[in-house]
This record gives C-alpha cells, sequence and structure tokens, in this order.
C-alpha cells in the first residue's frame, strides 16, 4: 500500500499541475506610455490557442523598401531577408506562422492569434544593423560649417524648411524610437574579453552645459542649429530645429560638403538641457571597427543598477578583431550605431573582447529589451523592408470543414471507448479511465509547449488517441495469457505488465523518432502534427504503464472479503 499511495499521489500531483497549464489566467503586462511613462494591460491568457485555419490571424505582406536608393537584384536580396524574417518570426514566438516569398518583391507573413500587431510589425521591419564607429576628434564638423552654411543659403534650404516645419506642440519631446528610454544618462558598458568584468567603457554623465563657442559664427542658417556638447564629435541640436537640419543633411550638395571620411548621425535618445528638450548628433568616422555580423547571441536582462541591459557577444574572429582595434583608440569616444541611430557614446577605457551590454536605461520597457536582443541574435536585414499590406484573416479552413473535422474526431474517439469497454469489459473501463487523464496530460503538455492547434494537430491528436489505446491492447493481451496458463489474478497482471513493456517501448519510440524527424524539418502543419503526436506519445506512455497498473493495484488491494478471484477481461 505504500507503493499505491505513491503512486496515487504521483496522478495527483500530474493532474493538478494539468489542470494548472489549460486554466486560463489573468497577465499584467506593462507597456510604455506617454512621456516616458508606463501603462498595465490587462489581458486574458488562453493556454491552447487556435492556428490561422481555425482562428485566422495576422496577415502582413512586406515589401523592398527603395526610397532610399534603389536595390540591385531584388529578388535575391529578398530570398535573404525572407530567412531573416523567419528566424525573428521563430524568436518572436509565434507558432505555426506562415511565412513565403510571393513573386519578385514581397513577402507574405500570416501570424495567428498576434494580441500586439504593432509590436510584430516593428520586429518585422527593424533593420538592426549594428555598428561600432569611432566619434571625430579632428572637429571636422566645425571646419566645414561655413561651407554648409553657403550652400544651404544658396539652395534656399532655410526657407524651404520654414515652410514645411510644423508647429511644435506644447510639452512635446520628440517622437520616441523602439529603444528610446526617455532616460538622459543612457549609456552602455562593455566587458573586457570574457572574463565579464565591467570594464573598456563608460560614459559621463549628462550636463546642461553648451559648449556655443566652439562652433564659431552662429549666424548661419546650419551653425545655429548645431551646438557642441561634452566631448569632440558630440553635438545637439534643439528639438525644433530638427526637422530643418534634417531637410538640410537630406540634400545632396550639403552631403557632398561634409568631410571625406566622416558621417553624421543622430542618437536615439532626447536629452533635457536646461529645461529645453535636444536630439544629439554625432560626427563619426565613417569605416566602423567592427559590425553586427560578428554578432552572435544577444540577450534581454535586468540589472538592478543599471537597469535593463541587453548583453551580446561577438565570434571569437569578432572579438580578436574587436580587442585590436579598441586598442588603437584608448581613451576615444565610440558610438554604438543601430539602424543608424546612435544609442551611445561611451569612452574606451581599455582594449575590449567578445562580450559587452548595451544599457538602455532604468526607465525603458523590458519588451523594448526583449525585442532589441531578438532582432539582433535573428541578424539584420540585407535590404529594408516596408509594410504594403496589413489586414486581419478569417479562418483558412471553412467553417463547414472545421465542424465536420470536429465530428469526426468525437465519433472516432466514441468507436475507441465503445470497442474497449465491449471488448475487454472491466479491464476496457480502466483502460477508459486512463485514456481520459492521457487526454488531459496531452492537453496540458501541449498549453506547456505554448502550441498552436490546427487541424493536422487534431489529426495528430486523435492518431496519438489510438497509439495509446494499443499499447493497453498488447498489455491487456498479455494478461490473457497468464491467465489461460493458470495463474492467479495478481500474477497475470505482473506478467501481463513486465511481458509486454519491451513491446510498448519499442513502438512508442521509434514513431516518438519518426515525429522527431518531422519536427526538425517540417515548417507549418507538418511541425504541428509532430508536436501534437510527440506529446501524445509521452503521454500514452505514462498512461498506459503506469496509470493504468495503478488502477488495476487500487482494485486488487481491496478489503480481504472482496479479494478478487476472476479478472473481467
Amino acid at each position: 500500500m505504500s507503493n499505491l499511495k505513491y503512486r496515487i499521489a504521483v496522478i495527483v500531483v500530474l493532474c493538478a499541475a494539468s489542470l494548472w497549464a489549460l486554466f486560463p489566467r489573468t497577465v499584467i503586462e506593462r507597456q510604455p506610455g506617454p512621456n516616458g511613462s508606463f501603462v498595465y494591460d490587462t489581458s486574458r491568457k488562453v493556454p491552447l490557442k487556435e492556428g490561422l485555419d481555425l482562428q485566422g490571424g495576422m496577415h502582413m505582406a512586406l515589401e523592398v523598401d527603395e526610397s532610399k536608393g534603389v536595390v540591385a537584384n531584388k529578388s535575391e536580396a529578398l530570398d535573404r531577408a525572407l530567412k531573416v524574417v523567419r528566424t525573428r518570426v521563430d524568436e518572436f514566438g509565434v507558432s505555426e506562422p506562415v511565412i513565403q516569398k510571393v513573386g519578385n518583391d514581397r513577402i507574405i507573413v500570416e501570424l495567428p492569434g498576434i494580441k500586439d500587431p504593432e509590436r510584430a510589425l516593428r520586429v518585422m521591419q527593424k533593420s538592426a544593423f549594428l555598428q561600432f564607429q569611432i566619434t571625430d576628434k579632428t572637429q571636422a564638423l566645425e571646419k566645414v560649417l561655413p561651407r554648409l552654411d553657403a550652400i544651404v543659403r544658396e539652395r534656399g534650404l532655410a526657407a524651404a524648411a520654414a515652410v514645411s516645419a510644423p508647429k511644435p506642440a506644447a510639452g512635446n519631446q520628440a517622437v520616441q524610437s523602439l529603444f528610446a528610454t526617455g532616460d538622459t544618462t543612457k549609456k552602455v558598458a562593455i566587458a573586457a574579453g570574457d572574463s565579464g568584468k565591467k570594464a573598456g567603457a563608460t560614459k559621463d554623465s549628462a550636463t546642461d552645459t553648451l559648449n556655443a563657442a566652439a562652433l564659431g559664427a552662429k549666424d548661419g542658417p546650419f551653425s545655429k542649429a548645431v551646438q557642441a556638447f561634452q566631448a569632440p564629435g558630440m553635438y545637439v541640436v534643439a528639438v525644433s530645429d530638427e526637422a530643418a537640419l534634417q531637410r538640410y543633411l537630406a540634400d545632396s550638395a550639403v552631403l557632398g560638403a561634409l568631410p571625406p571620411g566622416k558621417t553624421l548621425k543622430w542618437g536615439s535618445d532626447t536629452l533635457s538641457l536646461g529645461g529645453k528638450p535636444y536630439r544629439p548628433l554625432y560626427m563619426l568616422d565613417s569605416r566602423p571597427i567592427i559590425t553586427g555580423d560578428a554578432l552572435v547571441d544577444a540577450k534581454p536582462r535586468t540589472d538592478p543598477m543599471e537597469g535593463t541591459v541587453v548583453d551580446f557577444q561577438l565570434s571569437n574572429e569578432g572579438g580578436r578583431r574587436f580587442k585590436n582595434e579598441t586598442a588603437k583608440h584608448i581613451k576615444d569616444y565610440m558610438a554604438i550605431v543601430l539602424d543608424d541611430r546612435v544609442m551611445s557614446a561611451p569612452v574606451i577605457q581599455s582594449s575590449i573582447g567578445t562580450r559587452g551590454q548595451i544599457t538602455m536605461g532604468r526607465t525603458n520597457d523590458v519588451q523594448a529589451a526583449q525585442d532589441l536582443a531578438l532582432v539582433l541574435r535573428a541578424g539584420a536585414l540585407p535590404v529594408p523592408l516596408k509594410v504594403a499590406e496589413v489586414r486581419q484573416i478569417g479562418a483558412s479552413m471553412g467553417k463547414d470543414s472545421i465542424n465536420k473535422a470536429k465530428i469526426a474526431g468525437v465519433i472516432a474517439v466514441g468507436l475507441v471507448v465503445l470497442i474497449m469497454a465491449f471488448y475487454y469489459k472491466f479491464s476496457g473501463l480502466l483502460a477508459i479511465g486512463g485514456l481520459a487523464l492521457y487526454i488531459l496530460y496531452t492537453l496540458a503538455a501541449l498549453a506547456g509547449f505554448d502550441a498552436v492547434l490546427t487541424l493536422p494537430g487534431l489529426a495528430g491528436f486523435v492518431l496519438s488517441i489510438g497509439i495509446a489505446v494499443d499499447a493497453n491492447v498488447l498489455i491487456f493481451e498479455r494478461i490473457r495469457e497468464e491467465l489461460d496458463r493458470g495463474k492467479t489474478v495478481r500474477t497475470a497482471i505482473d506478467e501481463g505488465f513486465r511481458h509486454a513493456l519491451p513491446a510498448i517501448v519499442d513502438s512508442n519510440v521509434s514513431t516518438l523518432l519518426t515525429a522527431s524527424v518531422l519536427y526538425q524539418f517540417g515548417t507549418g502543419p507538418v511541425k504541428g502534427f509532430a508536436v501534437t503526436l510527440i506529446a501524445g506519445i509521452v503521454a500514452s506512455m505514462i498512461t498506459s504503464i503506469f496509470v493504468v497498473r495503478t488502477f488495476y493495484l487500487i482494485w486488487l488491494n481491496r478489503p480481504r472479503g472482496a479479494a478478487p478471484q476472476t479478472l473481467s477481461i
């Protein structure tokens, strides 16, 4: 009875855990709000979600964005972008998506059960091109300011910018990007080598002091909008002047007048200086010392001292190159540039190896760090993508087909129950009890893997029910043979389970291997079928071998006066 008590306790614990996994619960998620604040969204989480064929979902059409230049060999570039998009969707945690190339200029992405479509759009479009560039130390921008002012005047850019510039709204703190934090002291810490010790790069805290005299004459339309800040190569632009300066920098003549080998990049955050919002602007060396191509991993985490951070790791080759390059620039400022926006510009204190971290600020949302790590791991898009179409789609299977499939599943399970009860009598009823727990365990396992129910998946589930009953059939037939040989009921049951076990394990393991291959190399409905089949096989072995035998032990250990003499099988 001691062994029986442990068995019953295990079954009860498994049932409780399964019910907990399947029970819908309320989830509170923190979302970024206006002006750096947060709002809390309460949603109902349903563990088992339906796939595209049963409930529909979100449909996106992505195209190559040629607004910044013509893309050569668009079809080949789209093939490479397709791999990145597929990786991002997998990282995003969406099960059973549809991702395919249509024609030579479009990628179709269909995601079932998406609750945050805006976030999905941001993740799909984000280029995630990471660069490490040294800030300018030669005052190159100051030297060409007179020429830039002259070009702006000659081409009438100042007047055009004044006409097209929108009036700033009261209290406007500029539009925040996906990775904007609103924190005026965003910084980046880099760990040297693989030791994990924080070293190498630090950033001075923001001040309210602007070195206006450093730029010389301030009467030109370009020069009066730019003010020196903190260190060589770092400048700030008032948010009210940002649109005008962006218009100047979009002109080909202005770009041609910039110093050779140098490039201007905007910062991702705004700074509050003297109660007025400013946008950082950086003059950088055009040649990056390293790019995100050498990045092999990125993970978000929360640090009690530094807030939300993203740890990243470079390859061994990338780490060696990074260490050699940073050794040449000790005490220089290094800008970390993501998608042409400077995340931060720390000072290189010592050579840097393969590990580092991007500190995103104490007020930043954890979800933004998760998205940053996601797109960094998936890799940069080879070409920029734009959303050509977004819409919600209905179930790909017709309602009539879904209803017929459900009826077919109910009939199949009902026939299995009737056959077991009629053919194996009392023992068949025990098998049906085990089958009920099998269904519970399988659904809980699917919920634990965050699987999506699709029609092929339901077919695999019904098939696994037949496999679960097949194991009981092997056991019952062996028990019959032992009873025919004149053995007692208890001995026949023990021998039946013991001798049938090798055949059950062999058949289930062979099916499990096949399902694993389908899961590894299959996509979409094939993978959904494999997931359901694997969960069902594992649950069937537990119920047929452990649960049904426990039911027999409970029956055998009844009071002595009711001790069984025969077994209904």
